[in-house]
C-alpha cells in the first residue's frame, strides 16, 4: 500500500514517500503544494520507516500479504473515487478531478481478479484499520469537501512517484508475470509523462481559491491521511508476522531443521492430529541408521569412481 518517491528511482531502499524531485522556482512558500510538502515532512519520515514499508522495499513481501494490501487499496480508492465523483463539480475540488488519468479502482479490480479469481468479491473484506480510513474519506467528501484535496494528494502523487519502484519490487519478489498481471494498480496508461502531470497537478492545487485557514486545514488533513496509512501498514505488518512461509512451486515449504519445529507444516500438532513426521527430521533419523550409512558410503565410492573415469 505504500507509495514511493520520485527520488527513489536510484535506490529502492532510500526515501520512499517523497513527492518532490526538484525545486520549482515558480512556487511561493504560501502555495498549497509547498505548504503540503513542508507540512508533511515529519509524517513522510514516520511512514517510510514503518516495518511494513521497509520490508516491502527490500523485497521481503509475502504473496498473501501483498494480496491483503491490494484489498486495502481497493476499499480505500473505492471510497476516495466515490467522493471525488460526488464533488467533481465542486469548485473546491473540481480542478483536481482527473478520472481517466488517475482513478485506480478499475485497475485494482483487475488485480483482485488475478489474485482471487472471478468471485473475488466474496473472498475479501475491509480490515478494521482500512475501515477507519474509508470512514474518514466519506466524512470529508460529504461534509468537508475542501479537505478531499489532502487525501487525493497523499495517495495519487505517491502512486505516480516511487510507486513505480514498488511495482518493480513486487514483480520481482513475487515472481509476477512480465505481462503485468497483479500490478495494474501501478500502471497509469493515460499518463505519458508522470513528471509533467505532477507539475500540472501541483499547479492546479496552487490555483484553488483557498484562504490561509483552509490551506492549514488541508495540511492537517494530509497528516491525518498519513496516520491512517501508517495504521494500515502496522495492521499488515502484524498480519504478516502471523502468516506461515508460503508454499513454493505449489507445494508446502519443508522444515530445514532450523528454527521453530512447530512452524513445519507437517508438524502433528499444527495439523491437529497425528500425522506424518517432518520430512527433514525423518531423513536425518534414517541417515543415522548403520545400514543406511553403509549403503550411502558405497554409493559415494561408486560415484567417485565414475567421476574419475569420466575425467581421465
Amino acid at each position: 500500500m505504500p507509495s514511493a518517491t520520485e527520488g527513489s528511482e536510484g535506490g529502492e531502499e532510500g526515501e520512499i514517500l517523497r513527492y518532490e524531485e526538484t525545486e520549482d522556482d515558480n512556487v511561493s512558500p504560501t502555495d498549497l503544494s509547498e505548504l503540503l510538502k513542508e507540512g508533511t515532512k515529519e509524517s513522510h519520515d514516520r511512514a517510510e520507516n514503518t516495518q511494513f514499508v521497509k520490508d516491502f522495499l527490500k523485497g521481503r513481501i509475502k504473496k498473501e500479504l501483498f494480496k491483503l494490501a491490494t484489498v486495502a487499496l481497493y476499499f480505500t480508492y473505492s471510497a476516495l473515487e466515490e467522493e471525488m465523483d460526488r464533488n467533481k463539480d465542486n469548485p473546491v475540488f473540481a480542478p483536481l478531478y482527473f478520472p481517466l488519468e488517475l482513478h485506480r479502482r478499475e485497475a485494482l479490480v483487475k488485480d483482485l481478479k488475478y489474485f482471487y479469481g472471478e468471485d473475488w468479491k466474496e473472498k475479501i473484506q475491509c480490515s478494521e484499520a482500512t475501515q477507519h480510513y474509508v470512514d474518514r474519506i466519506h466524512h470529508v467528501g460529504q461534509h468537508e469537501p475542501e479537505l478531499l484535496v489532502a487525501h487525493a494528494y497523499t495517495r495519487y502523487m505517491g502512486d505516480l512517484s516511487g510507486g513505480q519502484v514498488l511495482k518493480k519490487v513486487a514483480q520481482r519478489a513475487l515472481k509476477l508475470p512480465t505481462t503485468e498481471e497483479g500490478i495494474q494498480f501501478y500502471m497509469f496508461d493515460n499518463i505519458s509523462n508522470a513528471q509533467q502531470f505532477k507539475q500540472l497537478y501541483r499547479a492546479r492545487m496552487n490555483a484553488l481559491d483557498l484562504d490561509k485557514n483552509t490551506k492549514e486545514r488541508i495540511v492537517e488533513e494530509a497528516n491525518r491521511a498519513f496516520r491512517f496509512n501508517m495504521q494500515v501498514f502496522d495492521e499488515l505488518d502484524k498480519l504478516g508476522r502471523s502468516l506461515t512461509e508460503e508454499a513454493q512451486d505449489g507445494g508446502f515449504p519443508v522444515h530445514d531443521g532450523k528454527g521453530d519445529l512447530r512452524k513445519c507444516p507437517y508438524y502433528a500438532d499444527k495439523l491437529g492430529k497425528a500425522g506424518p513426521g517432518c520430512p527433514y527430521q525423518a531423513a536425518v533419523a534414517l541417515a543415522k541408521q548403520p545400514l543406511v550409512q553403509l549403503i550411502l558410503a558405497a554409493c559415494v565410492a561408486v560415484a567417485a569412481g565414475a567421476a574419475a573415469w569420466y575425467l581421465m
